[in-house]
């Protein structure tokens, strides 16, 4: 488990060790950690963080704030952020398989897998029907949500009937 610092000008660091961290750093390794650690902070040192690292890469999809409604907010959106700091195994492809936990069981979105998941998959028509979806709504979202969020494969094609329907790839 790495250990973050944060120096006096608000400067965050991933560290493999506790025993790395330099010398007047405050350091941390979990949220309830951070959050004790902050507990004495003005709110306004909360959005001078975030705004020290929105927008720089890692942090690329990341905006400036102008304040956070609570210091819990702070705090969760922070430590999220932060995440992104810490070394990681190489990422998989993304199958049918390991999407299905991804899906809250009930979903919409769970709804519509397990529609893809079928040979035949499901027509435009289908799932408009199974979620109460626009056309332009399950399109967005089999781009949007499953590809390139999720990483999956999604095959788009005519059915027998002339209809445009979509599965996963194989």
């Amino acid at each position: 488990m790495p250990t973050f610092s944060i120096d006096a000008e608000n400067n965050i660091t991933a560290f493999t060790a506790a025993e790395q961290v330099p010398e007047g750093h405050e350091h941390f390794a979990s949220e309830k950690e951070f959050a004790k650690l902050s507990a004495g902070w003005p709110i306004t040192r909360f959005a001078e963080v975030w705004n020290g690292f929105a927008g720089v890469v890692p942090f690329s999809e990341l905006r400036p704030v102008k304040k956070f409604t609570d210091r819990k907010t702070a705090v969760a959106r922070i430590w999220r952020a932060i995440q992104a700091l810490t070394p990681t195994a190489a990422p998989q492809a993304a199958t049918a398989k390991d999407a299905a936990p991804k899906a809250r069981q009930g979903s919409k979105k769970a709804i519509v897998l397990e529609l893809l998941r079928r040979p035949e998959g499901a027509t435009l028509k289908q799932i408009m029907a199974a979620t109460q979806w626009l056309p332009h709504s399950v399109r967005g979202f089999v781009s949007g949500g499953l590809t390139k969020k999720m990483g999956l494969k999604i095959e788009s094609f005519k059915s027998e009937r002339g209809e445009r329907a979509y599965r996963l790839a194989q």
